[in-house]
């Protein structure tokens, strides 16, 4: 059971929450925002336009592996800084927030069935914001092929996993709490959140991740799923570090015909 904290503590906690957003998601989803102001309003229809994942950052091969590694590197640090200020009380955040390795096989079997459960339908609520205009043409890697490539964007997925679910969900929902929301008005939040930073990519994929956002934080949220009822996001991380790695690395496994009418490339 948790408690309300005080309310000078709550604006602590409440600017702590706006520093750690500004620092990660919540700046993503500021440009996110004036890119699709800009989108929207340029001469270009939206279903002409396109959104490139994982570009080339040099024409060196290893001063891109460089580049790439770093841009992972520096991505993480807004979740070691979420860890640490959810263990300023001398708990584990890892263990608090369901991040350990305590339940590798409950955990995986979760992650792998939230992947289908979203996965699935995300493909065709893409191919239908295409066929309909509000999403734009996604270039899920413009890497170059080097023996690094694979490998790299295997990190780039797990990076992205790990960044939006400890602190979209396991992070916000620890905060929320302290500032004494209720479930129903942190799922909004969180989802809304997930959704901000993807509207660089069209209105189709910010319905699609607000939805994403709805589950991931109610199953996270729901102690049915959860063991002796403490939220695990571990199952979250796994579920999003598949469909990424799907995104990254399987659409070059589909059938190049299947892709155009996809508007994947």
């Amino acid at each position: 059971m948790t408690t309300t904290a005080l309310p000078e503590s709550r604006r602590r906690i409440a600017a702590e929450v706006w520093i750690v957003l500004g620092l990660s998601l919540g700046q993503s989803g500021v440009y996110a925002l004036v890119n699709i102001a800009a989108r929207l309003t340029a001469e270009t229809p939206l279903a002409e336009q396109t959104a490139t994942l994982n570009a080339s950052q040099s024409e060196r091969p290893y001063l891109d592996l460089v580049y790439q590694l770093l841009s992972i590197g520096f991505a993480l640090v807004p979740v070691a800084l979420a860890l640490y200020l959810l263990s300023a009380n001398g708990r584990s955040a890892v263990r608090s927030l369901g991040l350990d390795g305590s339940r590798p096989g409950r955990d995986t079997a979760w992650g792998f069935a939230l992947a289908a459960a979203i996965g699935i339908p995300g493909l065709a609520f893409y191919a239908l914001g295409r066929a309909v205009g509000i999403t734009v043409e996604v270039q899920a890697s413009a890497l170059d092929t080097y023996w690094w490539t694979v490998p790299v964007l295997l990190l780039s997925a797990f990076q992205n996993g790990l960044l939006e679910e400890v602190i979209a969900v396991g992070y916000l929902y620890e905060r929320t709490r302290d500032l004494g929301w209720n479930r129903v008005k942190f799922i909004v939040a969180s989802s809304l959140l997930r959704g901000s930073y993807h509207l660089y990519q069209g209105i189709g994929p910010f319905i699609g991740n607000v939805v994403m956002g709805v589950v991931f934080s109610w199953f996270y949220t729901s102690p049915r799923f959860q063991p002796g009822g403490r939220p695990r996001v571990l199952p979250l991380v796994i579920a999003h570090t598949l469909l990424d790695i799907v995104a990254f690395v399987g659409y070059a496994l589909v059938p190049a015909e299947w892709r155009e009418a996809l508007g994947i490339r």
